[in-house]
Parts: C-alpha cells; sequence; structure tokens
C-alpha cells in the first residue's frame, strides 16, 4: 500500500469513521496511524532510524521524515539518530548539542507485513484510547447507582453492560441467592473503578451498606436536598438492615419521611432489595441513647458505657432478651454495625449475678489484706471502694462518711493499706529482679512494681524494650477482622493504663534513650493543636 493522493483523504475518512464507532478523539486515532506508517517505514530505511511520520489533518497527506540529533561526540551512541557537533556543520549553522536536524524521505511502500504490522498498532492505540475513556468516564462514578443490561454469567459472577463498556457484579456482592439472565435489566452501586493492565474495572455491587444509602436519596427528596442525612447504615443483605438517620429541620420527622405516605418510600427500597427488612432509626450524638433506638424493637432497661474499650453493656428484661439478640444473632449484630461498639446483651437477673459476684470478690480483697470482718468490708464496698490503693491513698474525709468510722480508724485502715501495698511492692520488685530486669525499668518514673512484674514475665526487661513496645500492646485494645470486634489484650490492662498513658511512657522512654528529638514533640503537639483550633473554627 502506497500512500498516494489517491487514498490520502481516505485516511482521514478512516479516522473520522473510527472515532465515531468508538467515541474517542479522532486525533487520536491519525496519531496511531501516524505511529503506524513511521513503524513500517522503519523497517524499510532501518529500525535505527528516527524515521516520523506527520498527517496533515486537512489534506491528508503523510510526510515521512528522518531526524537526527546533535550529541557530545562521547555521548554518540547511535550513529543512524544521532552525529556529533562536527559531522552537523555539514547540514545546519552553528549547530549545538540538543538540535535536531529534520530531512523528508520519500514515502514507503507498505507489504503485506507491514500492513499488518501498522494495523496492529492503530488497533492498539484504539483500545488504549477507549480504556482510557472509559476509566475517565467512570472513576467520578464510583459511589453512585447505575442502571446496567445483564450481558452474561461467568462462574456466578454477573458481567453487566454499563454502555461504555462492561462492568462486574461479583457474586459474594449479589443479593441472596439473586439470579439473572441476559438482557435483565440490572440496577447496581458503582463500588469501585480500578484502571489495571487490562483496562479499567469497573466493580458493582447491590449488598454495600452504600447501595440502600443512595436508594434512599433516591426516594427521599429531603435526603437528596440536604435536610435529612443518613449517619450510618447496616447490612445483612436480602434478610434485613437498620439505617440510622437525622434531620436538620425540627419540623420534619427523619424516620417519618424515609417512611413516606403508607410506607411508600421505603418500600420502593425494599423492593429493589428483594425484600429485605428495614428498620429506621433516629440517630442520636449519645451513644447510650443511639444503641437503645438500635435495638428496637427490644426494649432497653438499662445501657453501661465503657468509651475507652469502645464496648458497650446492655441490660433487658428476661422476656426481652431473645427479641434484643434476634434470630441468629442478627438483630444486635447490626446494632453492633450501625453503633461500632461491641455489645454485650444480659438479662438483669444476670447483671445482678455479676455485680454480686464483684461485689464479694472486693469483699473477701478487704477481708483478707485489711483484717477486716465481712460487715465491714461490705460498707467499704458500697461506699464505692474496689481496691487497696483508693482506701491507703484517699482524702479521710471520704472515709469519714462511712457509718462508724472515726478519724481513728481512718488512720489505721489506710495504715494497714499501705503496709500491705509496700509488702506487694517489694516482692514484686524482688520478683522482677530474679527475672532479670534491669534498673533502668525499674527506676523508670510512671511505672509501679507490679506494673515491671507483668512487663518482666511479657520478656520486657530493659528501658530499650519498652520504648520499642506499641501503646496498644501496653493499654490493649481492639481490632476489626472479617467484621468483627476482636480484643487485643494488654500487658498492663490490669493497672486500668489508657492509650494515651501508654503513648506518653513510651515517647518519655524513647526521648530519655535519645531515640526521639523533645523538639519534635513539641512541634508535633503544636500542629495538632493548630488542626484542632481550626477544625473547632470551621475552617
Amino acid at each position: 500500500m502506497a500512500i498516494t493522493s489517491a487514498n490520502q483523504l481516505e485516511l482521514l475518512q478512516t479516522a473520522e469513521a473510527v472515532a465515531r464507532e468508538k467515541m474517542i478523539d479522532p486525533a487520536l486515532v491519525v496519531e496511531a496511524m501516524e505511529e503506524s506508517l513511521a513503524r513500517a517505514a522503519k523497517s524499510r530505511y532501518g529500525a535505527e532510524m528516527d524515521i516520523r511520520v506527520s498527517i496533515d489533518r486537512k489534506t491528508g497527506r503523510a510526510t515521512f521524515t528522518r531526524v537526527r540529533t546533535v550529541v557530545e561526540e562521547e555521548e554518540l551512541e547511535n550513529y543512524q539518530a544521532e552525529f556529533t557537533v562536527e559531522q552537523a556543520k555539514q547540514y545546519m549553522e552553528n549547530p549545538e548539542v540538543g538540535q535536531e536536524f529534520v530531512e523528508e524521505v520519500p514515502p514507503v511502500e507498505m507489504g503485506r507485513i507491514a500492513a499488518q504490522s501498522a494495523k496492529q498498532v492503530i488497533l492498539q492505540k484504539v483500545r488504549e484510547a477507549e480504556r482510557d475513556r472509559q476509566f475517565e468516564e467512570f472513576k467520578d462514578r464510583a459511589g453512585t447507582i447505575i442502571n446496567g443490561l445483564v450481558k452474561r454469567e461467568e462462574y456466578g459472577n454477573v458481567i453487566v453492560d454499563v454502555g461504555a463498556g462492561e462492568a462486574i457484579l461479583r457474586r459474594n456482592e449479589k443479593i441472596g441467592r439473586e439470579s439473572y439472565r441476559p438482557n435483565d435489566r440490572i440496577r447496581v452501586y458503582i463500588k469501585d473503578v480500578r484502571r489495571e493492565q487490562r483496562g479499567p474495572q469497573i466493580f458493582l455491587s447491590r449488598t454495600a451498606p452504600e447501595f440502600m444509602a443512595e436508594l434512599f436519596k433516591m426516594e427521599v427528596p429531603e435526603i437528596y436536598d440536604g435536610i435529612i442525612e443518613i449517619k450510618a447504615v447496616a447490612r445483612d443483605p436480602g434478610s434485613r438492615a437498620k439505617i440510622a438517620v437525622i434531620s436538620y429541620d425540627n419540623s420534619i420527622d427523619p424516620v417519618g419521611a424515609c417512611v413516606g405516605m403508607r410506607g411508600s418510600r421505603v418500600q420502593a427500597v425494599v423492593n429493589e432489595l428483594q425484600g429485605e427488612k428495614i428498620d429506621i432509626i433516629p440517630w442520636n450524638e449519645d451513644q447510650p441513647t443511639f444503641l437503645v433506638n438500635a435495638l428496637q424493637p427490644a426494649e432497653v432497661s438499662k445501657v453501661v458505657l465503657d468509651e475507652e474499650a469502645g464496648k458497650i453493656e446492655v441490660v433487658v428484661p428476661e422476656e426481652q432478651l431473645s427479641l434484643a439478640i434476634g434470630r441468629r444473632g442478627q438483630n444486635v449484630r447490626l446494632a453492633s454495625q450501625l453503633t461500632g461498639l461491641d455489645i454485650d446483651i444480659m438479662t438483669e437477673e444476670q447483671e445482678s449475678q455479676r455485680r454480686q459476684a464483684e461485689f464479694e470478690l472486693r469483699t473477701k480483697l478487704f477481708v483478707d489484706n485489711l483484717d477486716l470482718d465481712e460487715f465491714f468490708a461490705q460498707l467499704l464496698v458500697s461506699e464505692g471502694f474496689t481496691n487497696l490503693e483508693e482506701v491507703a491513698y484517699v482524702e479521710l474525709d471520704e472515709l469519714l462518711v462511712i457509718d462508724g468510722v472515726d478519724e481513728d480508724t481512718a488512720k489505721e485502715l489506710q495504715a494497714r493499706a499501705q503496709d500491705v501495698l509496700e509488702a506487694q511492692n517489694k516482692a514484686a520488685l524482688e520478683n522482677a529482679r530474679s527475672m532479670g530486669v534491669e534498673d533502668s525499668l525499674i527506676e523508670f518514673e510512671g511505672l509501679t512494681p507490679q506494673m515491671v512484674e507483668a512487663l518482666a514475665k511479657d520478656d520486657v526487661k530493659t528501658l530499650e524494650d519498652f520504648a520499642t513496645c506499641a501503646d496498644w500492646e501496653l493499654a490493649g485494645g481492639w481490632t476489626t477482622v472479617d467484621g468483627e470486634r476482636v480484643k487485643d489484650d494488654g500487658v498492663l490492662e490490669p493497672f486500668d493504663i489508657s492509650l494515651e498513658e501508654a503513648q506518653d511512657l513510651i515517647m518519655t522512654a524513647r526521648v530519655l534513650l535519645g531515640w526521639v528529638d523533645p523538639a519534635d514533640l513539641e512541634a508535633e503537639a503544636e500542629e495538632t493543636d493548630e488542626d484542632a483550633e481550626t477544625e473547632e473554627a470551621g475552617v
């Protein structure tokens, strides 16, 4: 195939046709043609030559040029595409390194192999342009709902035609036992769009909590307008869901607005989700109140929140226990997902038994260590004393409020508690030293002898060992594994040390060892304070 005047315009017409069919820029097709012609010319003139082709966008005329670049003599490697300053003087006036000498060369006749190669280049470029266009079209649509047409099903995954390409609805993203046939219409949520080597991959979902939120946004104008906000969604896809909403207009009931007249709005969402039951719950900043709402329809007697552990205890009447837990634990599991808290449900009787066990345990502690009779020990527990440290170092006035306790008795109680603690500290230190704990750790401010002993049992025996610890290794914490919150026990957790306290101790140790510059800590603290002030100011 020769590029003659007879088929010059044909190049542009072909480019226009391909661009229209693939919905891409015609200039991209022309650039692909230029590259393919240049590759064919290189096979004729030599692969090492820098042959370039330019197609006139108006006439379609293809111009073939050879380009040579001026380089330093010691950098000359490719004699066909480069030359030195001295060599360039034959063709150019005052040549300088980096300049290019361009000369036109005759067009080439394209044989069958060259034409096939050119065709492959054009197809490859067109495919890349298609992929780029598809990615650009969908990258900003992640997090939205789209309607598509089912093309086929492969190993349980549904391939969906979304207009500008194909997307995939994986088996685990389908609701229950949904099945689709070719040409079925489907409404899906765009969960993720990724640029991969084989082209952009569009991942769809019908089980994502965000899918339900977007459906409500379509059905409830107040949500779309921002008057009502969806604060949290928890789903057991195809079975049951809980959605927490709040209204920023006191005259609008968020739950009623989402339900709609005779349930029309929520029913539209239920129908789309294959009959999934939906509990619409008013959101509340107060976590215990919000949890009581989230456990509906069960009635809650009492809520005890442990904010540090992210755990909450819920007490319900005996007859409400099964309702609060739900079938196969569904109700409490969804409430936990909705609130982000680990929920422990117990009956009033169970809570009473637990409280009684704690009362007896603390009573025994005081009886055994302070040489008290049971009645007196029970008085201490009833007044809120839980350990020996509280008795030993509390203000004297707090002991005097107990019936039958005068100043002498109070001082005697504190002296006994202090003696016991001193003996325990001495024993703990001796045990720690016998396990090889160094003085650097024993003398570190902020650690009690019992803490040092606990660290030694966990093989933390030097200040360097301590400085390499993570805060959660000391204070404990919670990790989410497969959607379930799992408890991480901390070495110093029995001593009621918080994450913040653990962080401070570790950083202090690192400063003492010279691992961290105190000035860096101060700068970081100032930056954190500035960020907090900015956030509070709403900037």
